[in-house]
């Protein structure tokens, strides 16, 4: 009984530092002190992902008169506009509406003046959402690599570093489209290192990879490509404006809300609750399962020898880790397999209770935001015979924490600072 009582108590903790999480990263709490100045010209909002909404809101509360634009996010519900365009296209592999909207707002920015303005809002998930094919590809060609990239376990800058050279729109050319205009962007920021280029393939920022580092990368992971793409990669239309082009000249990017500071929100909560909280860090990369191993043997050191902080403990770390998917018809996030990941590496331990979940609210394709891990439900599982490396062999954590009611939902939740991942550690 009492321990059951404690693990309430440190799953209550645990889901209160996720809440915590999100919570520093909404728009309302951070976007309105980055916003520019009025220009003497036309101001044009422009977005893609799945915070861009809720920012499209925010910038009308506080802008000091009428706006237009166009803002795509990913299909279901999401803050509405008064006067900024919403539409809804596919996440995470580009759907026809995304050519779409790509190609409205790239006309939006263009023939603009020197005395207006762009403000674009950009976060996690854009790159499918503005999905624009380069020369000589088409939409389905891009469906084909994005759908091959995220099997492959590639890492979110390699997957973007090819999609910016397969766009018409990303790597910076949505910002040369609308040269001579100004173009201020704010971003929030689901990719470690908090890398402007990075987020949703950088459509409005400076590029810093070349169409040689995308060809290695299709290389390294074995992604078949079709002909035609392989000739774009191949050729000088591959390449991003370079950092001397005058259409560049115009920008100012400002990333708004980062992963970090998501982390500390909730080492305070963990804090208040009577715990040492630890922050790993908050840009951990690698494959989802593995990572949870070597969260497991950080986790057992506290336990055995209080290093590298005194129990009750609890790790906190971020980043996006990947998925490489080696068989068909499994369910399942990176989270899923990050947990059961270290659900397996601890077995039959009970001093353990963890949380893994992605602070947009869904863990890859799935309607759940992540899930937990307690010793109870370990027990449980135990007792359902789930096998663990099974479900792991398949890509299927998803059910097998679904057997055992360990699903978090928490819906949509319209920022995305990544994954929040907090193991409670106790004697």
């Amino acid at each position: 009984m009492h321990a059951n009582s404690s693990s309430k108590i440190h799953l209550n903790t645990l889901k209160d530092m996720f809440s915590s999480a999100v919570d520093a990263a909404l728009p309302d709490k951070n976007l309105v002190r980055y916003l520019p100045s009025r220009p003497s010209g036309r101001t044009i909002v422009v977005g893609a992902g799945k915070a861009s909404a809720a920012m499209g809101q925010c910038v009308e509360k506080h802008w000091p008169e009428k706006l237009s634009g166009l803002i795509v996010v990913p299909y279901g519900e999401h803050p509405a506009c008064n006067d900024i365009e919403i539409v809804q296209a596919s996440h995470p592999v580009p759907d026809e509406a995304a050519e779409q909207a790509a190609s409205r707002i790239v006309d939006l920015v263009s023939n603009l003046g020197e005395n207006d303005l762009v403000l674009s809002l950009i976060s996690g998930g854009g790159s499918s959402l503005l999905s624009l094919p380069g020369r000589g590809i088409s939409l389905d060609d891009k469906k084909q690599v994005n759908a091959a990239l995220l099997k492959s376990g590639a890492a979110i800058d390699e997957m973007n570093c090819v999609r910016k050279h397969l766009s018409a729109i990303k790597g910076g050319r949505l910002a040369a489209a609308a040269y001579p205009a100004k173009v201020v962007t704010l971003a929030i920021s689901d990719v470690p290192g908090d890398d402007p280029s990075i987020i949703a393939s950088g459509p409005t920022a400076l590029n810093n990879s070349t169409r040689e580092e995308a060809l290695a990368i299709v290389e390294r992971y074995n992604i078949k490509l079709p002909e035609n793409v392989k000739a774009l990669l191949n050729s000088e239309h591959a390449a991003t404006p370079a950092k001397d082009d005058v259409r560049m000249s115009t920008l100012q990017t400002q990333v708004i809300c980062k992963p970090q500071q998501s982390l500390e929100a909730a080492a305070k909560v963990a804090k208040q609750a009577g715990l040492n909280p630890l922050i790993i860090g908050d840009a951990i990369e690698g494959e989802a399962r593995e990572v949870g191993k070597v969260m497991a043997g950080i986790a057992k050191q506290v336990l055995k020898h209080d290093q590298p902080i005194k129990k009750p403990a609890v790790l906190i770390s971020g980043g996006e880790t990947t998925v490489t998917v080696k068989a068909k018809g499994g369910r399942g996030g990176r989270n899923a397999e990050f947990l059961l990941g270290f659900a397996e590496a601890t077995a039959g331990m009970k001093n353990f209770c963890a949380i893994a979940a992605d602070t947009d609210g869904i863990d890859g394709t799935e309607n759940n935001a992540g899930m937990i891990w307690t010793p109870e439900l370990a027990a449980e599982a135990a007792e359902k015979g789930l096998k663990m490396s099974s479900y792991l062999d398949r890509n299927d954590a998803w059910s097998f924490f679904n057997a055992i009611d360990a699903l978090i939902t928490t819906g949509p939740t319209h920022t995305n600072v990544n994954d929040f991942r907090a193991i409670i550690i106790t004697d």
